[in-house]
């Protein structure tokens, strides 16, 4: 199961991300790209240390700046259903 199926299976989920700066962001999977990059809806952003809260209708955030993600378990289900029923995105090598 690569990283980038998973997560593109969480689309419409509950998603937490936590960025490198220590910054959490609570929402919906809208859509994400093979960089990684997020965009989340109905998200709840926390400051670092957590005394500060924002909500935002919606949000980007790049990639290369999230330390990790938390996905619900059901996103786990959903993959390895997409496997056994073969429209899994088991394409050609490099």
């Amino acid at each position: 199961m690569l990283p980038l199926t998973l997560l593109k299976s969480s689309t419409t989920l509950p998603l937490l991300v936590e960025l490198k700066s220590g910054t959490t962001y609570n929402g919906r999977l809208i859509s994400c790209d093979h960089y990684m990059n997020l965009n989340l809806r109905e998200v709840v952003c926390t400051s670092s240390d957590g005394s500060q809260f924002w909500k935002l209708n919606e949000c980007y955030i790049r990639g290369s700046s999230i330390k990790y993600l938390r996905l619900p378990e059901e996103a786990v289900e959903n993959v390895v259903e997409e496997e056994k029923s073969g429209h899994g995105g088991g394409g050609a090598g490099r």
